[in-house]
């Protein structure tokens, strides 16, 4: 599934409840080398070094460079300082809770907007551009979505930016396709990280799930399948899979309506 010695980056980390870690032990348990990369110094010692749920040896045993996405340079010389990798997990994404998600779509807060669309989906170019520099023989990057062809309550900007995100990674895909690079997403189910507690409204994405999905969905328990799922992406068993987002969803993607009682678990 993955290289194993070989390097991967994983960025986006927050804390041990993140997507991004969960992938990133996963890569780990195949022998991979895994890199993370948190913003900036500040949100390492909120959410990191504060966290009490995790163990000070297991903190210091990471491998933590900073990196802010929406700042070129500072993801150029990330990926100078690392060197050749095989893989790279983009697993940032960030809309103003106050202006861009909530019960009223409508906002006049377009700096929040273009904010939102750089950090959630164009940024996703940059990291790009500057990870292939580093895969002279090819390599996986992915990303992180969440089901964009559909409106859902209180979601709102965010949605927008996930299909504007799915958008590059097939305007990227065909890009890179000759220098061997594969560009994918995974589209998750709903999975409880800090970050969705800041979402207006998360409870109800929980609910929905419980009534739409053929296969149970366990919103804490399955990050791991979509760390899997990641992973797999990252490695050579997908070597030929470039430019799609898989569903990892218990396959509430496919449903039309609610499931019936007769249909359920």
């Amino acid at each position: 599934m993955i290289e194993k010695d070989k390097t991967y980056v994983v960025m986006g980390l927050l804390d041990c409840d993140s997507i991004a870690y969960a992938i990133g032990q996963v890569v780990e348990q195949w022998g991979g080398n895994v890199i993370y990369t948190v913003q900036n110094e500040r949100m390492k010692r909120i959410f990191f070094d504060r966290n009490k749920k995790w163990a000070q040896e297991d903190k210091d045993r990471l491998n933590v460079k900073y990196c802010d996405v929406t700042v070129e340079e500072e993801v150029k010389q990330l990926f100078e300082d690392i060197g050749p990798v095989a893989g790279v997990t983009h697993s940032i994404a960030y809309a103003n809770p106050k202006t861009c998600l909530g019960p009223e779509f409508h906002t006049d807060a377009y700096d929040d907007l273009k904010m939102g669309f750089h950090i959630s989906a164009a940024s996703l170019a940059t990291v790009t551009k500057y990870a292939q520099t580093q895969m002279s023989e090819g390599g996986s990057v992915v990303t992180l979505s969440f089901e964009s062809r559909l409106a859902f309550a209180y979601y709102n900007w965010m949605g927008v930016n996930k299909a504007a995100l799915e958008a590059t990674v097939r305007a990227l895909a065909r890009r890179h396709g000759k220098d061997l690079l594969r560009i994918n997403a995974v589209s998750s189910g709903p999975v409880t990280t800090k970050a969705a507690g800041a979402i207006h409204g998360f409870d109800e994405l929980g609910k929905t799930w419980n009534k739409v999905s053929p296969l149970p969905w366990d919103q804490e328990k399955d990050k791991i399948e979509v760390a899997n799922a990641a992973a797999f992406l990252m490695g050579p068993y997908s070597k030929k899979i470039s430019g799609q987002v898989l569903y990892v969803d218990g396959g509430a993607s496919i449903i039309g309506g609610e499931l019936l009682p007769h249909e359920r678990a």
